[in-house]
């Protein structure tokens, strides 16, 4: 088996005001893979998402992107490798400009003029935002300024996309295309969802934490389909969404 593109061990964390949100976590992703976190509020899935680009730093176990230890040396490539979408775009859209906002990340590590100009317009086309660059990121929609966020990503060609929440606040139209872009994208993904049917639709493999440790780890139709699973780690489908009902979904690999 090839080394994971993600690799966490043993992972623990406690949070300076003694609430322990991790507790001994274990998370392998290969690259390539599309992976749902999955799991109630509080079970400590943002707590693990920050410590793949060592914003949080382990109390105790290892994380390690493609062999390379998340450590204070290695932060700056670590952090070009693991790119983290947050939830809200306004926290990584802050310049006048589309095109400044996606430019920023390779700038600050001293690309300049065409090939920097080149490195945007293919992350802004990646994400059918590159008749936009020029517009000031307030003056779009909600979905249009999550995929600015996406593109800041992926100027930095990073090996692993972590995306919080991806769906959250969208209309129906803009999920869909968000669907689409993730799904074009050659790159492995580790999405944190509450929105199920988006895990399913996009990962084949999920992960579920509950109360700080990975209580599952299979085939997303598989957990989605154990009412048993689902009703002791607080994980609800839609009213009306029956994963047993879509057709040929259940026969899909993991």
């Amino acid at each position: 088996m090839t080394v994971p593109v993600l690799d966490v061990r043993g992972l623990a964390h406690a949070y300076p005001d003694g609430n322990q949100a991790l507790f001994g976590v274990d998370l392998h992703v290969h690259e390539g893979e599309r992976v749902a976190l999955l799991g109630p509020n509080g079970a400590g899935k943002t707590t693990l998402v920050l410590h793949l680009n060592g914003i949080l730093t382990a109390g105790a176990g290892t994380v390690a992107v493609s062999g390379m230890p998340v450590e204070k040396a290695n932060l700056k490539e670590i952090r070009r490798r693991v790119g983290i979408v947050f939830q809200d775009p306004d926290d990584q859209l802050f310049m006048a400009t589309v095109r400044q906002d996606v430019a920023f990340g390779p700038a600050n590590q001293g690309l300049r003029g065409e090939e920097l100009d080149a490195r945007v317009m293919a992350a802004l086309d990646q994400v059918g935002m590159g008749e936009y660059a020029d517009r000031p990121p307030h003056h779009l929609s909600f979905g249009q300024r999550r995929r600015v966020a996406v593109a800041t990503v992926l100027v930095m060609e990073p090996e692993i996309l972590v995306l919080d929440e991806p769906s959250s606040n969208l209309d129906p139209a803009s999920r869909r295309e968000l669907a689409d872009i993730l799904r074009s994208l050659d790159v492995t993904v580790l999405m944190v969802t509450h929105d199920l049917p988006y895990a399913l639709e996009l990962c084949p493999r999920s992960v579920v934490l509950h109360d700080g440790q990975v209580v599952a780890d299979g085939r997303t139709y598989d957990l989605l389909t154990d009412p048993e699973l689902m009703r002791r780690h607080r994980l609800e489908l839609p009213f009306g969404f029956d994963p047993a009902t879509i057709p040929g979904i259940g026969n899909l690999p993991a």
